[in-house]
């Protein structure tokens, strides 16, 4: 059996600060509520996750963005629909050492504008952003992430 066919994405998130590519990154999932469509999570500063200059890795900034904006959609649109990550652009604005912060959230509103798109179209490409920021908001770095969303053919 498939692991998208017993863990359901809420599941999946609730564990996902345990999958060693983000647990071993200093990545944790702080708050979340699937229904609400938000993921909070934080990157926190290791001997391991800096770079030359000991401050964040950027390579771990990104991995704190990676997977969120797509599990909010799949926990929405289900099994019926393929949610990939296409494409991805972070934009470093400033360098730390504390921990920082990733705010994902998608209104209903929005997730079911792209259901409606995915059903008529083959494909829908929504592009999304998110700050990466301190403690008091300061914003660390940008990203912005492609997804790839489409009705499953049957």
């Amino acid at each position: 059996m498939k692991w998208y066919k017993i863990f359901t994405p809420t599941t999946i998130v609730k564990l996902i600060s345990y999958w060693p590519p983000l647990f071993f990154s200093g990545i944790s999932v702080r708050e979340f509520d699937l229904e609400k469509c938000y993921v909070r999570a934080r990157l926190k500063t290791r001997f391991f996750n800096k770079n030359y200059f000991g401050t964040h890795y950027g390579g771990s900034l990104y991995s704190l963005c990676d997977p969120f904006f797509a599990f909010i959609f799949l926990h929405h649109l289900g099994k019926d629909f393929i949610i990939w990550d296409k494409a991805a652009k972070i934009d470093f604005i400033a360098a730390t050492k504390d921990p920082v912060y990733a705010y994902f959230s998608i209104s209903k509103e929005e997730i079911a504008r792209v259901r409606k798109e995915a059903q008529k179209k083959s494909k829908v490409e929504p592009v999304y952003q998110v700050d990466i920021t301190d403690i008091e908001g300061k914003i660390i770095a940008r990203v912005e992430k492609t997804l790839y969303i489409r009705k499953k053919c049957r």
